[in-house]
């Protein structure tokens, strides 16, 4: 089965970003990535893969019409098991507080390190 981690982002640049990462990664299917430019988008597409083994959720706060925040209830409603782990550019208490609130897994800053980010999502493919 394939196992998936998408990427909800409204930044241009985050996917080729991404896939540049993790190229290896990819290249060897340890997992695919998916990627949505909006809360919205990113619902649609959870909510077509319930029979996809969709391990993690990485999300940005701040984002165009519906933020990551607002976004993050509705992703535990449909997928409850899949771990979210928001992303900011603003690292602030308050926000990691809401985060957490909400049911976020972690909150990752900008610029993301993706040391920390890869040992993420490897511990969830064990």
């Amino acid at each position: 089965m394939t196992v998936m981690v998408l990427v909800v982002d409204d930044e241009p640049d985050v996917e080729a970003l991404f896939r540049q990462q993790f190229r290896r990664d990819l290249r060897a299917q340890r997992f695919v990535m998916d990627f949505a430019n909006s809360a919205a988008d990113a619902l649609a597409r959870i909510a077509d893969n319930l029979g996809q083994s969709l391990i993690l959720i990485l999300s940005d706060i701040n984002m165009p019409g519906m933020t990551g925040l607002e976004m993050l209830p509705k992703v535990k409603q449909i997928r409850p098991e899949v771990p979210v782990i928001m992303i900011t550019a603003y690292g602030d208490a308050d926000t990691k507080r809401k985060a957490l609130a909400g049911g976020a897994t972690g909150l990752l800053t900008k610029p993301i390190d993706f040391a920390l980010l890869r040992e993420e999502i490897d511990a969830r493919l064990m």
